[in-house]
């Protein structure tokens, strides 16, 4: 059975780059039937954070996907040094005592590769060695030779090699006892028996090792495929330090998104269906995804100093307010908004104002005057409710409709026709002053049908008091 899994390290907020590399993930097994693990690489102690798990799961539960499996790696930590104990016993690995800790992983200078005297070390003084309680790092013990080549196939970037004597005698397990990343994803990906790992092109050189670990511990070797990056306009690689909330999920969640066209939207970054689809639902993507519609390019996600949306997800968040379904609409928009009493008529004018709207906030801005019983007028729109005769006109209508019982409207549109025609002035004058008297906006639905979003006692008061 195809197992993926997603395996975020909690020393930030969920990057917008991991974020699509979870869906990718989601998308490739929910298409062969396969299991989704989520997995929390949480061995770097001194950099993961409470905070950075909590954030990491709220923009996960925000894009509403799921997992299937959940494990902590810091849960794991003896099946990570068993896994050391047995690439030693092979042979393959070797303790290095060296004193300056040419050790530590992040110390090895680029030219290093690796030490010889520890290399040549033999079993017997290396266990009487560690036995004596002296420190040391586990290393594996990469095979030396020109004819050495270290192969995988990538589903992306296609037939990778290297050659082995190019790769350092990297760390398994550190001085104090705690397995590398390595170690610890390779040892995890054994245990939880998954078949296909597909991550950042980030990890491309990182493959190399983790194919001579997979060997090591047996198995069967998972399949490989890694995601081109994103990048910032500029051509910088997106960062938490540098770029701050533009790489961040839940910047776009606060901003008023709907999950599913953000999932959409960062589907689209690096990848394409056929047909050059851009709105797509759940179910078109799962169809849809493959890694051949993969680019090999890294993907731009445009923001800039004023904001940090990408617009193109602005529009296509747009296109999914417009088209989702209302009933599943409805309760996203009804929190930001005050009770409503009369329920069709909320759903009549949700469904009305929403084909001009791109984000979840505009029906408590934009769209403040159908829902809430005092609104600003906007400034540009003044210009049509200032019209000569416009405010007077609107009054007078007011009047003319509280006198008449029944309300709808094909009543508000002749009592606004006559009016004008009695007056002398083009319909126009009075339609659209209307809109702006009874919304504040100078944009919306049908002027008629505006009358009837906003209701027949707000639809007097508010004509009637536009001559003040």
């Amino acid at each position: 059975m195809l197992r993926v899994r997603f395996a975020p390290s909690p020393t930030g907020y969920l990057h917008i780059g991991s974020a699509r590399t979870f869906i990718f993930n989601w998308l490739y097994a929910r298409r062969h039937g396969g299991t989704v693990v989520l997995r929390l690489d949480d061995t770097d102690v001194e950099r993961n954070t409470q905070a950075s798990v909590d954030s990491i799961f709220d923009g996960l539960n925000w894009l509403n996907l799921g997992w299937d499996e959940f494990y902590r790696q810091s849960d794991r930590l003896a099946l990570h040094r068993a896994a050391a104990e047995t690439i030693l016993r092979k042979g393959l690995a070797y303790r290095d005592f060296t004193e300056a800790r040419a050790a530590e992983e992040s110390d090895v200078t680029s030219g290093w590769l690796f030490n010889p005297g520890m290399r040549e070390l033999t079993p017997e003084e290396s266990d009487r060695r560690a036995q004596d309680g002296e420190p040391f790092v586990l290393r594996y013990r990469v095979p030396r030779g020109e004819k050495h080549v270290v192969a995988f196939a990538d589903g992306v970037f296609g037939k990778q090699t290297k050659l082995a004597q190019d790769i350092e005698d990297f760390a398994l397990l550190r001085s104090n006892g705690m397995p590398t990343y390595h170690l610890a994803s390779c040892a995890d990906d054994v245990d939880l028996k998954i078949t296909q790992i597909i991550r950042g092109q980030d990890h491309l050189t990182n493959t190399f090792k983790h194919v001579l670990i997979f060997e090591a511990l047996g198995g069967d070797m998972p399949k490989f495929a890694h995601l081109p990056l994103l990048i910032a306009p500029d051509g910088a690689k997106l960062s938490k330090r540098k770029h701050g909330p533009v790489v961040s999920v839940t910047t776009y969640r606060d901003a008023g998104f709907l999950p599913h066209s953000y999932v959409n939207f960062l589907c689209l970054l690096g990848w394409s269906p056929k047909n050059d689809r851009e709105q797509m639902s759940r179910q078109e993507l799962i169809d849809a995804f493959g890694f051949e519609g993969i680019n090999r390019s890294n993907a731009v996600v445009n923001f800039s100093e004023e904001s940090p949306i990408d617009p193109k997800a602005q529009w296509l968040n747009g296109q999914h307010l417009r088209t989702m379904p209302l009933d599943e609409l409805l309760p996203l928009v009804a929190p930001s908004l005050p009770p409503q009493e009369d329920a069709e008529r909320f759903r009549f004018t949700v469904d009305a104002v929403r084909q001009r709207f791109t984000s979840l906030h505009d029906f408590a801005t934009r769209g403040r005057g159908y829902f809430f019983a005092d609104f600003e007028i906007d400034p540009s729109a003044l210009d049509k409710l200032n019209q000569p005769q416009a405010r007077v006109l609107l009054a007078q209508l007011g009047e003319r409709l509280e006198q008449i019982p029944e309300f709808s409207e094909a009543i508000c549109e002749a009592e606004l026709r006559k009016l004008a025609e009695e007056r002398g002035v083009k319909p126009g004058l009075l339609i659209n002053a209307s809109r702006v008297a009874l919304t504040g906006q100078a944009v919306g639905p049908s002027a008629f049908v505006v009358f009837s979003c906003v209701g027949r006692e707000r639809v007097i008061e508010r004509l009637k008091r536009v001559r003040a």
